[in-house]
C-alpha cells in the first residue's frame, strides 16, 4: 500500500491505495479544506493562525496513516509553501506533526505528477491529450501523449488568490468577473500557442475546480458538458446571485463557494485563450501521479535516474568516467558505514553529473554543475533532493568552506569524502581494489590505501596532501597511511 499526501494551497488530502496489477485502488481518501494560500499575510509569510490549523490537520493525518501497514509515503507541498516566506520556520514543524519529510516541489514537478496520475487513469497509449489542473495558488498545463510529457508549465494562478482580489468581500458582478477573466488570460497569452488543439485531441480537467464546475452544470441543468457556453452560463447565474454567501447549488459543498468562482474566472480564461472546445474532468491528478510514483520506484523505474541519464546527453558528459566516478563513491560511502542510506543514491546522481558544468567551463565547471543542478527542470526530483545534490557537485574540489555547515551532518560529510576521493582516483587513473583500501570517519577521516600506488601516480602525493590541508581547514583531521 502507498500514501500520498497533498498539502496544496486550497485544501490538504490524503489517498491511501494498492496496487491490483493493472491499476491503484483508493482505499482511504481524507480531504480538510485548510485554505493555506488565504493564510499568507501582506509579506507573504503565512500567519500563526494559518500555520496552527495547518498543523493540526498534520497530526490528524499522521493518525490516519499510522492505522495502515504503508509500503512507502510520499508528502508533496504545492504552491502556497512555494511562495511563503517563513516556510523554512514552519516545515520542521510541518514534518514533525505529520511523521514524514515534507516535500516542496516545483510547478514543472507539480503538472508532471498530476499527468502521471491522469495518463495511468485513462489507460490510453496514444492518446494526445492536454492536462490542465487550476489549484488554490497555481495552475499546470501539460502536454503528452499517452505516458509521455511532451511540455509542462505553470503558472501562478490559482482560485484562493484569484477570489480574494476580484471578489472583493464575496461580492460578485459583472465588473469583477470581467477584471478576473482579464487577468488570468493575461497570465496565459503569452504561452497559449503550444496548447491550440491541434496539438491534441482531448483536454482534461484535473483539479477538484475543474470536476465540481463540470458537476455543477450537469446537475443544474446548465448543460451536459463544460464549454465556453456552459460556463459562461454559470458566469451569470453566479452573478444574478450577487454574493458568495448566498450561493446554494447542487454540486457545490458550502466551503468551496468562497474559491469557485475565482476559478470559474481561470477556467473562461484557459478556455478562451487556448480555443479549448470541451474540458472533460477526470478523477485523477496529482494525489494519484504520487501513490504510482512510488509505485514505479519500488519496481525499479525511478524517474529520477532518466532525468539524470537525460541530463548527462544533453550537456555531452563522458559517461564512462561519470560511471566510473558514481561507482567508486558508493564502495568508499559503503566503507564509512552511514548511518543511513539517504545519501546513497543523491551521491550516485551527483557522481554521474559531477562534470555537467564543463559545458560552461574547464576550469570552475563544479560551480556551474552545482547552479545547473539546483535550478534545473529535472522530473523526478524535489528541490530539496536538487538542493543535495548541488551541495555535494560544489563541494567535489576546492575549498570546503562553501559547505561548512552542511558538513556537521555526519552522513553528508562521508559522500562529500567518498565523492571527492572517487574524483581524485579517477583523475590519478587508478584502478580501485576496494579490498586494498580502508576508509573510516568518525571524529577523523582515516584512510589506508597500498604504497605502490604512491610508486605508480607521483600526482596522488600531491594531490592527498591538497586534501589533508583542505580538510584542516573545517576543522576535520585527515589522516592518509600508505601499506604493503
Amino acid at each position: 500500500m502507498y500514501a500520498a499526501v497533498d498539502l496544496g494551497s486550497n485544501s490538504f488530502r490524503l489517498h491511501i491505495g494498492k496496487h491490483d496489477g493493472e491499476a491503484i485502488r483508493v482505499l482511504k481518501s481524507v480531504r480538510e479544506p485548510i485554505r493555506l494560500a488565504a493564510g499568507l499575510d501582506a509579506n507573504g509569510n503565512l500567519t500563526e493562525a494559518a500555520m496552527q490549523a495547518a498543523l493540526n490537520c498534520l497530526k490528524s493525518f499522521r493518525v490516519t496513516l499510522a492505522a495502515y501497514q504503508l509500503e512507502a509515503v510520499r508528502v508533496v507541498a504545492t504552491s502556497a509553501m512555494r511562495v511563503a516566506r517563513n516556510v523554512a520556520a514552519f516545515l520542521p514543524l510541518a514534518e514533525q506533526a505529520i511523521g514524514y519529510p515534507i516535500e516542496v516541489i516545483s510547478g514543472e514537478e507539480e503538472g508532471r505528477l498530476i499527468y502521471m496520475g491522469v495518463s495511468n487513469a485513462l489507460a490510453l497509449p496514444g492518446e494526445r491529450r492536454l492536462v490542465i489542473d487550476i489549484g488554490g495558488g497555481s495552475t499546470e498545463l501539460i502536454l503528452g501523449r499517452g505516458q509521455e510529457i511532451e511540455r509542462v508549465e505553470s503558472f501562478s494562478l490559482g482560485t484562493v488568490k484569484q477570489s480574494l482580489s476580484f471578489f472583493v468581500g464575496g461580492r460578485i458582478d459583472a465588473p469583477s468577473f470581467e477584471a478576473a477573466i482579464l487577468s488570468a488570460r493575461s497570465h496565459l497569452e503569452d504561452a497559449a500557442p503550444p496548447y491550440h488543439p491541434q496539438y491534441w485531441r482531448q483536454c482534461y480537467g484535473s483539479s477538484g475546480t475543474a470536476r465540481t464546475l463540470a458537476e455543477i452544470i450537469v446537475k443544474n441543468g446548465i448543460g451536459r458538458e463544460m464549454n465556453a457556453a456552459t460556463l459562461e452560463a454559470l458566469k451569470q447565474r453566479f452573478i444574478q446571485i450577487g454574493h458568495v454567501s448566498k450561493i446554494e447549488l447542487t454540486g457545490l459543498r458550502p466551503e468551496r463557494a468562497g474559491t469557485i468562482i475565482g476559478g470559474l474566472a481561470i477556467m473562461i480564461a484557459l478556455v478562451h485563450e487556448l480555443d479549448i472546445p470541451v474540458v472533460q474532468p477526470i478523477e485523477a491528478g496529482l494525489r494519484m501521479g504520487v501513490m504510482w510514483d512510488l509505485y514505479l520506484r519500488s519496481t525499479k523505474r525511478d524517474r529520477r535516474e532518466q532525468s539524470v541519464r537525460a541530463f548527462q546527453q544533453k550537456f555531452h558528459v563522458d559517461e564512462g568516467r561519470a560511471e566510473r566516478v558514481a561507482n567508486d563513491a558508493l564502495a568508499l560511502y559503503a566503507q564509512m558505514k552511514p548511518a543511513s542510506d539517504s545519501y546513497t543514491r543523491p551521491l550516485f546522481w551527483s557522481a554521474l553529473l559531477h562534470e555537467v558544468g564543463m559545458v560552461v567551463s574547464q576550469t570552475g565547471y563544479h560551480k556551474h554543475a552545482a547552479y545547473m543542478i539546483e535550478n534545473a527542470d529535472l522530473p523526478g526530483f524535489t528541490t530539496r533532493e536538487q538542493k543535495t545534490m548541488s551541495r555535494l557537485i560544489v563541494a567535489q574540489k576546492g575549498n570546503l568552506r562553501k559547505v561548512g555547515e552542511a558538513l556537521a551532518e555526519p552522513d553528508f560529510a562521508k559522500a562529500v569524502v567518498a565523492l571527492r576521493l572517487a574524483i581524485l582516483f579517477m583523475h590519478a587513473r587508478i584502478d580501485v581494489d576496494f579490498r586494498q583500501l580502508k576508509l573510516r570517519m568518525k571524529n577523523r577521516i582515516e584512510l589506508e590505501i597500498r604504497r605502490d600506488w604512491v610508486a605508480d601516480h607521483p600526482t596522488v602525493s600531491y594531490w592527498m596532501e591538497k586534501e589533508q590541508e583542505l580538510w584542516d581547514e573545517v576543522g576535520v583531521d585527515f589522516s592518509i597511511r600508505a601499506n604493503g
